[in-house]
């Protein structure tokens, strides 16, 4: 099965909540609410160094995936 490379979910233990969940590598969940980023991946010392840099973009992406979405919920 295929997932998209960003999927929203919420859950109403968390109303306030928003979290986007990043499905490649490396995997993890951001709560928008508080910029909260839980990876779902384990890094070495080497893999650290690379994600400093890339952890940046991917959360980008993460926020402009969200904005994009409300925005076709609002049209």
């Amino acid at each position: 099965m295929e997932f998209p490379k960003f999927l929203l979910g919420d859950n109403t233990d968390y109303p306030s909540a928003i979290f986007v969940v990043h499905t490649e590598y490396p995997r993890f969940i951001i709560n928008l609410e508080d910029d909260e980023v839980h990876w779902l991946e384990d890094f070495t010392n080497e893999d650290e160094k690379e994600l400093e840099t890339e952890a940046g973009n991917l959360i980008e992406e993460a926020t402009v995936f969200y904005d994009r979405e409300v925005a076709r919920y609002e049209d």
